[in-house]
């Protein structure tokens, strides 16, 4: 393939002969990747191996500056003037002050992505430091490997936590925040909601009851009802009549509960740049438990509405950590920016020594929330996990990645073993073919998070 002319002109300035490679670098050769960063002082760009944390917090603690990712147009002029679409991590490219990690200087050889079209450029040590010039090496990255996320050992869940809280908390806060992980109570709909979940003799008349005792959970029922997304044959004017005509007893039953929980914490103000919003994650992750339930067969099938609510609540923890640790949340928000390719609970870990997964299983754990729910949200993102009621958390880990795959951008994609598939049931060729459906209505989800969002 055909090198862009900014990027043979750079080689060609430094007198190195290399082509791309149309097949993947050796293994053992670590890609870089540049990240361009930004505060009040000026621009710089940053590269390190792409298997390596970004450590903004230590950055910023050297060089005694506020850097963070920089806004999206000024990338997007960077883009215009190289001619590039991706920004490969070429030390000269962007006339930046830069700064190399220290790591990239123990590699023999680095690989370089010059397109973002899977090719690779293989530099030797030698050539990367003929293109760095001038660059300022500093040590400010870690090793994935090295993070050590705790997935397999949830009973070290709560020490970790309160761990974690002595850490970033003095004294007098602390007991404050130790609390949080039993207060706010359980909102009172919710409590409402699990005692009819476990009534035998429960009718839809009760469900309705609870949901008219809370006037705006009972609007956002009556419009979700009377949404697109659902297309009900006829106007939906009472809680009544979206239960027994459009949704349905447990659809509505967890839709409250989600509903209801989601409101107990504050939205915080700060989020990373390309979140995607909370409830709009909520909704989708709920539609895609559902759509993945729906279509198991067999004993291992789950129950559809507890699937649901895992989906609705498979984000909690990010409320909660935001709670939890609000002076480091802004911290944790910058960093997730600059290490958007690899899984939020690896960067929670590192700042914090918690994942968002820990915080909001204890959370519920406390709240007496249903076992499933629970594994589901402490085990979403540990694929092995072989115990009780693991479809649960194997549907929220299958939905993100079909999701991602179809451009949700809701964290990093990861390719999905077909094994799973055969765990779980389900047709590949089946599952594809619904989640393209699900996503081609993305207008009406959004719509429907929109309702959610503000009640």
């Amino acid at each position: 393939m055909e090198m862009p002319g900014t990027i043979r002109k750079l080689l060609e300035a430094s007198a190195i002969n290399a082509q791309p490679e149309t097949t993947a670098a050796p293994a053992e050769v670590p890609t870089l990747r540049m990240v361009l960063l930004g505060d009040n002082q000026g621009q710089i760009q940053v590269i390190c191996r792409n298997d390596d944390l970004l450590d903004l917090a230590d950055l910023n603690q050297q060089l005694g500056r506020d850097l963070h990712l920089v806004s999206q147009s000024d990338y997007a002029r960077v883009r215009r003037q190289t001619g590039l679409h991706e920004i490969p991590a070429l030390p000269t490219l962007t006339g930046w002050p830069t700064i190399v990690d220290a790591r990239v200087g123990q590699c023999d050889r680095v690989a370089i992505e010059p397109a973002g079209d899977n090719t690779r450029l293989v530099l030797t040590q030698a050539d990367f430091r003929a293109l760095a010039g001038k660059a300022e090496e500093r040590a400010f990255s870690v090793p994935l490997s090295d993070i050590q996320v705790n997935l397999e050992s949830p009973e070290k869940d709560r020490e970790q936590v309160f761990t974690a809280i002595q850490r970033f908390t003095g004294l007098r806060i602390r007991q404050r925040l130790e609390d949080t992980l039993e207060l706010p109570p359980l909102p009172e709909t919710a409590q409402r909601i699990i005692h009819l979940r476990v009534n035998p003799n429960a009718v839809m008349g009760d469900l309705v009851d609870i949901v008219e005792s809370d006037p705006s959970l009972a609007a956002q029922v009556v419009s979700w009802a009377s949404s697109s997304f659902y297309a009900a044959a006829g106007q939906v004017r009472s809680v009544h009549d979206a239960v027994s005509r459009v949704l349905g007893f447990d659809l509505v039953m967890n839709l409250a509960m989600g509903l209801s929980l989601g409101r107990t914490l504050k939205q915080p103000d700060d989020h990373p740049r390309g979140f995607v919003g909370y409830w709009q994650q909520a909704i989708w992750q709920a539609q895609a438990a559902g759509v993945l339930a729906a279509m198991m067969r067999g004993r291992e099938r789950p129950a559809f509405g507890l699937a649901y609510l895992s989906g609705l609540l498979h984000n909690f923890g990010y409320l909660v950590l935001a709670q939890v640790f609000p002076p480091h949340f802004r911290l944790a928000c910058r960093n997730w920016e600059v290490n958007e390719h690899v899984d939020s609970s690896l960067v929670e870990h590192h700042l914090l020594g918690v994942t968002r997964e820990q915080l909001a299983a204890e959370l519920m754990s406390n709240w007496g929330m249903p076992d499933e729910v629970i594994v589901a949200l402490r085990h979403q993102k540990h694929l092995d996990y072989r115990g009780p009621n693991e479809t649960y958390a194997h549907l929220l880990w299958l939905g993100r990645q079909l999701l991602n795959e179809r451009g949700l951008g809701i964290g990093p994609r990861e390719t999905i073993p077909d094994a799973l598939y055969a765990h779980l049931g389900l047709a590949p060729a089946a599952v594809e073919e619904r989640f393209d459906e699900l996503v081609a209505s993305k207008d009406s989800v959004v719509a429907m998070a929109g309702m959610m969002s503000n009640g």
